[in-house]
């Protein structure tokens, strides 16, 4: 039976991109010493949870997400001495830390590889997914399979062999069915937990076994490599690991947009919590609101699992930016696409869908900047881009892993005392942590409140949840005893209910009416 009083159930939990975050040594890259340095905003800001972005050693063709080593930290970052540093600071601020595991696959520069290439007798070789290729000389393609950042998902070595990866080349896909993968990635969740880490975020958690007979991708057919049923005994067991230690979560980031099939993941004895992409990608609509949120709760419901709400993170367009434009949803193809950006619009639809992402039930996922109401930096100059999916795809993710803005006038805003790494918006100089405290009426400020309001309102800490009224274009909710959400999608100002306080709203209210992209906080008495 799952304890309802768990940590993660309704805690907020604030990502850190590690790079982005706040520069230390001046090399114009993030590193632990910068969130050491700025903790206390994080304290201040009141969240639950840091989820920290990859941190290990990495040739970094994948911005870390190509691990060299689960059991380590890279040098730009700093020392393993210094992770666990952080995670002490962390605890003492009263914050719990959660590190991301990447299971599908690892550098091309880790040793298992490695020894793999040099050798095609070597034993490694059976731990990834090497193949002959097709055709009289082997030199087709064994697949037709397109990656996860589109292009080939094979590449061949010198020995003729071809090995798969899912992502890029620097990202050979590991053998799930061998049982040394397996036995390898619990004894690296054993060594964080050992570390006092108190959950671990598994990426592309859907990803992991392959069909042996590698078939084509047809559709109507199960596919050959997404969400294949033997994926749930590895988080079986690494459920059991996770049971060893007291108040640890394992949380997934599953794409799926079969609710029952994603409800699979969650199931008692399996994961804790999953990303809800489904709220993410989810248009700025009233109708189609209401309707991600019924899903939402009723596909938790059936497994009594916390459901999470998530408006953006270090893959997707901040979302700013996405309610800033005519298509309001999110998708690889609708970014750099030269859609005009209303960010005023964006900013005050991004201000109401805060207090709607931390009034429903579960834990709510913040982004790094999300609240300082940062916007999508869509005018980095090719030379300057960094992420792989920009090759394939041209689609790149820089444009929200852009360095935060600390203080000053002008970048690098205090991140760091050199260039960093992405450039900065000179517009930010209003979106930086100094500018923004203490002005009641900037996102920061309302984060604050937002997030020290939900902290002692107990009725946001229960499953308890009931919708209030049905009027176009408007979603109205009740939790707990007296408390209530009313968020205007609608073109017009709609009246508020009748008995009601207002103890926090996103914009100004007009009398007793809520403006267009507006929410607010309300107390009702029952009658």
């Amino acid at each position: 039976m799952a304890d309802p009083t768990a940590w993660w159930r309704d805690a907020v939990i604030y990502q850190v991109y590690p790079r982005s975050f706040a520069d230390s040594d001046g090399d114009g890259i993030g590193d632990l010493g910068g969130i050491r340095a700025h903790l206390q905003h994080l304290a201040g800001l009141g969240v639950d949870a840091i989820w920290m972005s990859p941190w290990y050693p990495s040739p970094m063709a994948d911005a870390g997400y190509d691990v060299a080593d689960f059991r380590d930290i890279d040098p730009v970052f700093g020392t393993l001495a210094e992770a666990e540093a952080l995670i002490r600071d962390a605890h003492a601020a009263g914050i719990r830390m959660i590190v991301d595991i990447v299971p599908n696959h690892i550098s091309s520069a880790h040793a298992w590889f490695q020894k793999a290439l040099a050798d095609p007798d070597a034993p490694e070789r059976e731990l990834f997914w090497f193949r002959p290729g097709r055709g009289p000389e082997g030199d087709q393609l064994p697949t037709d399979w397109v990656g996860e950042f589109g292009g080939s998902t094979w590449t061949r070595t010198p020995d003729g062999a071809w090995y798969l990866h899912l992502f890029t080349p620097q990202q050979p896909d590991l053998n799930w069915d061998h049982p040394a993968v397996r036995a390898e990635f619990e004894d690296i969740l054993r060594f964080w937990f050992d570390r006092g880490v108190d959950g671990i975020r598994i990426d592309s958690a859907a990803l992991l076994f392959k069909d042996r007979d590698l078939p084509a991708v047809v559709e109507g057919r199960p596919h050959p490599f997404h969400d294949l049923d033997e994926v749930h005994d590895v988080y079986r067991a690494w459920r059991r690991v996770a049971d060893e230690y007291p108040d640890r979560a394992l949380i997934g980031e599953v794409w799926m947009p079969e609710v029952e099939r994603f409800a699979n993941y969650l199931r008692p004895d399996e994961l804790h919590a999953a990303f809800n992409f489904d709220f993410l990608g989810c248009a700025w609509d009233a109708t189609l609101m209401r309707e991600c949120v019924d899903r939402t709760l009723d596909a938790h419901r059936t497994v009594g699992a916390p459901a999470t709400w998530v408006l953006s993170n270090h893959d997707v367009t901040r979302h700013v930016t996405r309610y800033g434009r005519g298509t309001t949803t999110f998708s690889f193809e609708n970014n750099l696409d030269g859609t005009p950006v209303d960010l005023e619009l964006g900013t005050r639809r991004a201000r109401a869908a805060a207090l709607l992402s931390l009034s429903l039930p579960g834990a709510t996922y913040l982004y790094q900047g999300e609240e300082l109401g940062l916007w999508e930096n869509e005018n980095i100059p090719v030379e300057r881009m960094q992420d792989p999916m920009y090759a394939r795809r041209g689609h790149s993710r820089d444009g929200c892993r852009v360095p935060l803005p600390w203080s000053g006038d002008e970048p690098p805003f205090g991140f760091s005392a050199t260039e960093p790494w992405l450039p900065q918006p000179a517009e930010w100089k209003d979106r930086t942590v100094q500018a923004q405290t203490g002005d009641r009426n900037s996102m920061l400020e309302l984060y604050r409140s937002a997030i020290g309001l939900r902290r002692g309102e107990s009725g946001l800490h229960t499953p308890d949840f009931a919708w209030l009224g049905d009027d176009a274009g408007v979603l109205s909710y009740r939790r707990g005893l007296d408390f209530a959400c009313v968020l205007n999608m609608s073109p017009e100002a709609v009246a508020l209910p009748d008995r009601h306080t207002v103890q926090l709203a996103s914009s100004p209210l007009d009398g007793g009416r809520l403006p267009p992209d507006t929410a607010v906080w309300l107390r009702i008495p029952r009658t």
